[in-house]
């Protein structure tokens, strides 16, 4: 089973992408990668996963939307239980600008046979489709009393917030079930951040265009293991806000 985590750009920006395997009852990692057109990042899922293999690619974008205006249950579900730590969604409606590419984007996973799965099995093999949020899914695993603000702020304040977010998945995620073997993974791509397939924290980059570089691809890992944490446990240890027909997030409960 592998597990392909997609932090799409909603609008002009690149995508951050990896790919984590399930072997030996740990995830190891495969690569991660950026890219920025659309075409490209459906070749590059190509390369990752067969026609027939089962994968689940978890999205960071709303691929399902119904409403016309306004904001889905999904997104106000997420003000609800995570606005207090600062963890709520963007509204998505039919008029945002970025609707109709991501809507696109999840019909092209439907018509690789990747279903969508707001309800599953788990550790049923298959091939799904899910849509994932990291900034709550940071809460609930590691424990935080609010995000790490890793994406707005002066780059100096960006750089040590990147730099916790970094030292989080390092030292938590390799001890939850699933565990994420990062010591003993060695990436494919040479742009994979250097402490994937290590233990050791990257070199945070000095520049706002490298440090979004690294971003992208933090949260691509991020999704990837949302996407295996959901596989694993089911509706046990995730929360679904939301539903099939209006959009839905799924977001782990953690320990």
């Amino acid at each position: 089973m592998k597990f392909i985590g997609i932090d799409l750009g909603w609008s002009s920006g690149a995508s951050g992408l990896c790919c984590l395997n399930w072997e030996n009852n740990q995830l190891q990692l495969v690569e991660c990668d950026r890219l920025l057109a659309t075409n490209d990042i459906l070749g590059w899922l190509d390369t990752q996963i067969s026609p027939t293999e089962p994968a689940i690619v978890a999205v960071d974008a709303p691929t399902i939307i119904a409403n016309p205006t306004g904001m889905r249950l999904a997104d106000k579900l997420t003000h609800k239980h995570f606005g207090r730590y600062h963890a709520g969604c963007y509204p998505a409606n039919l008029s945002r600008p970025f609707a109709q590419k991501t809507v696109e984007f999840g019909l092209s996973l439907e018509a690789r046979g990747f279903v969508h799965a707001p309800i599953m099995e788990a550790q049923k093999l298959g091939r799904y489709q899910i849509e994932v949020f990291p900034h709550p899914a940071t809460i609930n695993l590691f424990k935080l009393a609010r995000i790490i603000k890793y994406k707005k702020g002066k780059l100096a304040e960006r750089q040590q917030e990147l730099m916790k977010l970094c030292q989080y998945i390092l030292d938590v995620l390799p001890s939850l079930e699933p565990s994420l073997d990062l010591a003993n993974s060695p990436t494919q791509n040479q742009r994979s951040p250097a402490f994937l397939g290590g233990s050791n924290l990257p070199a945070i980059p000095t520049s706002t265009a490298t440090l979004k570089a690294l971003e992208d691809q933090l949260d691509a890992l991020l999704c990837a293991y949302i996407g295996a944490h959901w596989w694993y446990w089911g509706i046990e240890r995730n929360l679904v806000l939301g539903d099939r027909a209006t959009g839905y997030i799924v977001i782990p409960q953690g320990r």
